[in-house]
């Protein structure tokens, strides 16, 4: 039976996961994709004190190894936003956070969110959200009809060649627009925002000092793009939990391969793209930078 009591709910004191019951309607929401980041580049910089910000948020100090739903970006976030977030890397099942309700489903729990319609960002809609997506990669560029398909979830989306994958500076760039954004909600209006960083996909060269295209990108380069993102990611957790107590999910779509077995890229079958990095927690109001 699902707990009586919102708040132990709320500190996930009776479930694995907090009672998204508990949550939707009362917290903001935030889910960020650190596009292609492998699991084992965020655990290593994490360990070694690298990522401070995003660390200092992690349960534990550490993140979570889970399974990416999808082997690039358009698939794995199709599968995030009906519900299906990279799962434990355990046997399961595994209960959900959010999920349509679909008869039979096993990952649906007393905890989970369940919504009528076909995708979280309506469902969150319905119940009185402003869906907002903040678009990094082509995938989210609304250039091509296919770069249309998934911002145009949302009730809103935003995306400029700052944010995107050539730009150095893709990250301030989207935090700059996340702190607008929030600026011009209304107080009581709840916020699901979402933001695709582009900074970990390939071209990322550019983030290690010194280096030039003619060096390539690497898996160094890769942790040297992460670290750029810690840098300015507490603007981000400032700017999201400004309003209100704010739910936080940052995981990867899935990961990419630096040469590992002869393989370069992702959209395989490849332990560095299918294992990504995943965590879930709270950001209290008026979190610091």
């Amino acid at each position: 039976m699902p707990s009586t009591d919102p708040d132990s709910a709320i500190r996930g004191t009776q479930h694995p996961n907090p009672d998204m019951n508990a949550i939707v309607g009362s917290h903001d929401l935030l889910l960020v994709t650190l596009d292609t980041l492998r699991f084992d580049v965020a655990e290593e910089l994490a360990a070694a004190g690298r990522i401070p910000h995003l660390a200092r948020h992690l349960p534990g100090g550490a993140w979570e190894k889970r399974h990416a739903p999808g082997s690039f970006t358009y698939a794995s976030h199709q599968a995030i936003f009906a519900g299906f977030l990279p799962t434990p890397a355990a046997p399961g099942p595994h209960p959900r956070l959010f999920a349509a309700r679909f008869a039979g489903s096993e990952s649906t729990a007393d905890g989970t969110f369940v919504h009528e319609s076909p995708d979280l960002l309506s469902g969150l809609a319905e119940v009185g959200y402003r869906t907002v997506c903040i678009g990094g990669v082509g995938f989210f560029n609304r250039r091509p009809p296919l770069g249309s398909v998934l911002p145009a979830m949302f009730q809103e989306s935003h995306w400029e060649p700052e944010f995107g994958v050539a730009s150095p500076t893709s990250f301030e760039a989207q935090v700059s627009r996340a702190e607008q954004v929030v600026a011009e909600l209304p107080a009581a209006q709840r916020l699901f925002l979402f933001v695709n960083v582009s900074a970990l996909h390939q071209p990322n060269w550019f983030h290690t000092p010194g280096a030039t295209a003619g060096a390539g990108d690497s898996r160094a380069t890769h942790a040297a793009a992460l670290e750029y993102v810690d840098r300015h990611i507490g603007r981000l957790f400032a700017a999201a939990s400004s309003r209100r107590r704010c739910f936080a999910i940052v995981c990867s779509d899935h990961g990419t391969a630096y040469g590992d077995d002869g393989y370069t890229g992702h959209r395989i079958g490849h332990e560095a793209v299918w294992t990504v990095p995943y965590a879930h927690f709270f950001l209290e109001q008026g979190a610091s930078r």
